[in-house]
């Protein structure tokens, strides 16, 4: 008697790798975009520099405007329906500080993180 092997679910991360979440801080701005990698093109984007943003924000470069650049882009990606996506980190960025705020603020905003 053969035993078949068990059903699996179909991976998730194969449908969803394209999506990238990459992030630059500059000196005075925070901005943070997705981009779809097959077609190179910005999925969504989000920056400190946006004229509607920067009256809300005490400073456009510390980690509360990281927190909300992310939250706004977490927000962003589900009216364009897009659920998931990977991270790139440059070399000199490390899950500390800003960076962690975007991340989790995506993340509170209901994106998976691949």
């Amino acid at each position: 008697m053969v035993i078949p092997p068990p059903v699996r679910p179909p991976r998730i991360i194969n449908h969803l790798k394209p999506y990238v979440l990459r992030m630059s801080f500059s000196n005075n701005y925070i901005s943070a975009q997705v981009m779809h990698t097959p077609t190179a093109s910005i999925a969504a984007s989000a920056s400190s520099q946006e004229k509607l943003l920067r009256p809300s924000m005490e400073s456009t470069r510390d980690v509360a405007a990281a927190a909300k650049i992310g939250k706004l882009l977490g927000e962003r990606l589900l009216l364009k329906g897009i659920p998931a996506v990977s991270i790139f980190l440059d070399r000199e960025q490390k899950y500390h500080g800003k960076v962690k705020a975007v991340i989790d603020s995506v993340r509170d905003a209901g994106v998976k993180l691949l």
